[in-house]
């Protein structure tokens, strides 16, 4: 079975957040790192050379696949912030109305900037999403 590529690092994630170009990215991914952090009660982690993950479980797939990954994280990216949660927030889901201005795959969220949603929907899906893979995955 392939290696999963993206593992944690001992990159410092300080270093990471300090080297952002974009001040307005800069700014928003400190204080988003210090929201995760507080929510998840875990120091952040580098993973791979761009992820900045809080936490950590093991999953495990029906077809035997397993693997370790962080509870909850975002990555500063050139278009956008992406943020990495399980909570769904397609069209039926709760948060979709109230988040404010993004855009979504299925477990990740693309923001420009912190002030484009509403900081306590965001609380309220990281809390979330840690509560869903702690409950998917622990036992």
């Amino acid at each position: 079975m392939a290696e999963l590529k993206t593992q944690p690092t001992e990159q410092s994630v300080q270093d990471f957040l300090e080297a952002i170009d974009d001040r307005q990215k800069k700014v928003d991914s400190i204080k988003i790192s210090k929201l995760m952090e507080e929510i998840s009660g875990s120091k952040p982690k580098m993973w791979g050379g761009s992820i900045v993950g809080f936490g950590d479980y093991r999953y495990k797939y029906a077809s035997g696949r397993e693997g370790d990954w962080f509870l909850v994280g975002f990555s500063p990216r050139k278009q956008n912030i992406s943020l990495y949660l399980m909570c769904t927030v397609d069209t039926g889901s709760k948060y979709y109305k109230s988040l404010g201005k993004f855009k979504h795959g299925k477990s990740c969220i693309y923001i420009k900037k912190l002030d484009d949603i509403n900081r306590d929907v965001l609380i309220e899906m990281i809390k979330d999403s840690i509560k869903q893979v702690k409950e998917k995955y622990s036992g």
